[in-house]
């Protein structure tokens, strides 16, 4: 029977993961290794000769869970360094309390925590809700139908190195309602945060939501807005391929 690591960003009983634990058990054995409180938008943070307080509970359905004091990537290396149970075949990231989509990816604990995964050669897909229309728990269990289909067909055909999927449900009551499934690059967020003097000394970033390039055919935006669910391939070699060509030409050598 396979072994699946769940983890997320939002905290180790949060709605999403426990959704997304019980769904899993279709699939195989399931163990959670989470952030103990909310670590939404920490990105990819190791931490390193510091302590991490973890402690052990047993979740929905007995569902064995750690709470680790530190962020989701901090989950994934612990647990692959010995702290989980079993050595897990697959880590399966979320489900996160709001979409990630285009630059969210590298803020994103649910994504990077996918990301460390892979650095440890384990296959990952991670897995958000657009909450964009509120939150209901309806919502949770359609994005765990479809984590089920995504994460079989992953254990099935397994994932390139250094490569994850990053997948984004609309938010709807009834698998019925989504349009289907598009495959999808990263598209383009617009962020409007702004800086407020919150007291002498301190400071404070705030703003309205993001927004979106929601026309571009093709991006992850583009499938969500219009109910698809995306499944985006993304990839931790972040060269810019395309302009070493006119990198070169700068002629960078020393005299």
């Amino acid at each position: 029977m396979a072994s699946i690591l769940v983890t997320n960003d939002d905290g180790y009983d949060a709605p999403g993961i426990l959704a997304l634990a019980g769904a899993m058990r279709q699939l195989g054995e399931v163990e959670i290794v989470a952030p103990a409180t909310n670590q939404s938008q920490s990105g990819h943070k190791i931490t390193l000769f510091q302590d991490l307080p973890y402690s052990r509970h047993r979740l929905d359905g007995g569902i064995p869970a750690v709470a680790l004091g530190g962020s989701p990537a901090d989950c994934i290396a612990v647990a692959m360094l010995g702290l989980a149970d079993h050595e897990p075949d697959i880590v399966v990231s979320g489900i996160n309390r709001g979409e990630n989509m285009g630059q969210d990816m590298t803020y994103s604990g649910t994504v990077t925590a996918a990301l460390e995964a892979t650095i440890h050669g384990l296959p990952a897909v991670a897995f958000s809700l657009s909450v964009a229309n509120g939150e209901r728990q309806e919502f949770y269990q359609v994005a765990a139908q479809i984590a089920v289909r995504i994460v079989k067909r992953v254990m099935e055909q397994g994932l390139p190195p250094f490569t994850i999927l990053n997948v984004n449900v609309p938010g709807v009551d009834s698998i019925d309602e989504l349009r289907g499934i598009r495959l999808t690059r990263q598209g383009v967020r617009i962020y409007r945060d702004s800086l407020r003097e919150a007291g002498d000394g301190i400071l404070r970033v705030e703003g309205e939501p993001p927004t979106a390039i929601t026309d571009e055919l093709g991006t992850d935006v583009w499938a969500v807005h219009r109910n698809y669910v995306s499944v985006t391939p993304v990839h931790l070699d972040m060269t810019a391929h395309q302009f070493m060509a006119n990198l070169e030409a700068w002629d960078l050598q020393l005299p």
